[in-house]
């Protein structure tokens, strides 16, 4: 086994969790507070594909970390950005590689609709189609997998915890 990238912190966390206003997590696999060995400003995104996780760094070596569905092999990216929008509930038109894929979706799901793959909210990212978004109610399994084109879906409840401590601006770092 390699040397672990983050621990969750114990007892600490949890207290930390309180006083953060989140709720403790109810499984290992929920949004926690976490130590990581990583130098990142307060505020950055970090999403590791291999572990399917996504890092808001905050100070003194701790972040909040969430599960996500990032990208399938084929699909996944790496690299830097920034938060270009905050989207409550958005309206999604499948880009083109989607609709390739999947050439019966209609060209604009409303937002809210069931069948919304963006759920609850989007934090879309520059330079490019991807964004880091909520998930339909069909999808919700699918958080914790590479099963996207490239975007990362989070759960609904995760990505609103998210959307309210970050704004347009917030850099994002994508990695292996």
């Amino acid at each position: 086994m390699g040397r672990r990238w983050a621990r969750p912190l114990a007892a600490a966390g949890l207290v930390a969790c309180a006083a953060a206003g989140i709720s403790a997590p109810e499984k290992a696999e929920a949004r926690e507070i976490v130590r990581v060995n990583f130098n990142a400003e307060p505020g950055t995104i970090v999403i590791r594909n291999s572990e399917r996780r996504l890092y808001l760094v905050k100070e003194n070596g701790i972040a909040i970390r969430y599960r996500v569905a990032v990208g399938r092999a084929s699909e996944q990216w790496e690299g830097r950005t920034v938060v270009n929008g905050r989207h409550v509930r958005p309206a999604w038109s499948p880009p083109a590689v989607v609709r390739r894929a999947n050439p019966s979706l209609p060209d604009v799901i409303p937002g809210g609709a069931p069948n919304n793959p963006m759920g609850e909210g989007a934090l879309t990212l520059a330079g490019g189609e991807y964004a880091i978004h909520g998930t339909s109610a069909s999808m919700r399994r699918s958080v914790g997998t590479a099963a996207s084109f490239g975007c990362f879906r989070m759960l609904n409840e995760d990505v609103v915890d998210l959307m309210n401590r970050v704004g347009v601006g917030a850099t994002v770092v994508v990695t292996r």
